[in-house]
């Protein structure tokens, strides 16, 4: 069997989010995708299967970090988008089935590829107690991102801010279903973004996830209203980092990145 390592939201190897990917006939018991996603060890693998023609989606997807599945998840879907595309498996836009409903990812002639997401609903809460200490910042502005991914998005004071965080993961933990995802306006934009931010998932087992393309259906919305524009590049600065332009269209948010195959192997188990 087939298993490939995809680096997401970037154009180079050994950058953005790595995620593992799959192609299969048919899901396996969960057990045994699970046990995948451990031994791969990234903060997703992504696990496809086609669905007969005629139907409202063209393959079935399901997200497993190490230690649980989850709801959603950006650069697993464009990882696995990208091996459907480069291996001839699929041509043109894939539509995927998964529980957060149907996803379409569309490959650019850049060879880009832009997923449709579901645009996060966000609701202003007040930030809790004890999640400054625990981030190591104080909170401007807190919301809560809706049912799909259950994260608190925190906005900080400045980029610098972002750059600088060395929260308690353990501490954490309590305050968001998934976790944390702090952001800050871009200091420069001349340097090719207009907002920075890192995400911290203790919950699902990840401290701090490369780049999270399912956290920037909140943060496209976030930031559109307060820069005025529909069409924005977010940072996500993490160690490996990556981009992620985003386009907001009400209830439904574009994603767009590149991604990068840099292990094509077999899974022996």
């Amino acid at each position: 069997m087939r298993i490939r390592i995809v680096d997401a939201f970037t154009d180079r190897p050994f950058a953005g989010n790595p995620a593992g990917v799959l192609l299969l006939d048919s899901f396996p018991d969960d057990a045994w995708l699970q046990n995948v996603a451990v031994e791969v060890n990234h903060a997703e693998t992504a696990f496809t299967h086609p669905l007969p023609a005629g139907g409202e989606a063209d393959w079935a997807l399901r997200w497993f970090t190490p230690t649980t599945e989850v709801a959603l998840c950006g650069h697993a879907t464009l990882a696995a988008a990208h091996v459907l595309h480069t291996t001839g498996a699929h041509r043109g836009p894939v539509r995927f089935t998964t529980r957060s409903g149907v996803l379409v990812a569309t490959p650019g002639d850049d060879g880009s590829i832009t997923l449709d997401f579901p645009t996060a609903p966000l609701t202003p809460v007040a930030a809790p107690n004890g999640v400054a200490e625990a981030l190591g910042a104080e909170p401007l502005a807190t919301f809560d991102t809706g049912p799909n991914t259950g994260d608190l998005l925190i906005e900080v004071a400045d980029e610098r801010t972002v750059l600088g965080l060395t929260p308690d993961h353990k501490a954490l933990a309590r305050y968001s279903k998934r976790g944390i995802i702090t952001t800050a306006r871009a200091e420069a934009p001349s340097r090719g973004y207009d907002f920075v931010s890192r995400c911290f998932f203790p919950n699902v087992g990840i401290d701090e996830d490369p780049v999270t393309g399912s956290a920037h259906t909140a943060l496209a919305p976030f930031w559109s209203e307060r820069l005025g524009r529909t069409t924005l590049t977010g940072l996500q600065a993490s160690p490996r980092s990556g981009l992620v332009r985003t386009e907001l269209r009400g209830e439904r948010t574009l994603l767009t990145g590149h991604a990068v195959t840099v292990v094509d192997g077999e899974l022996l188990a």
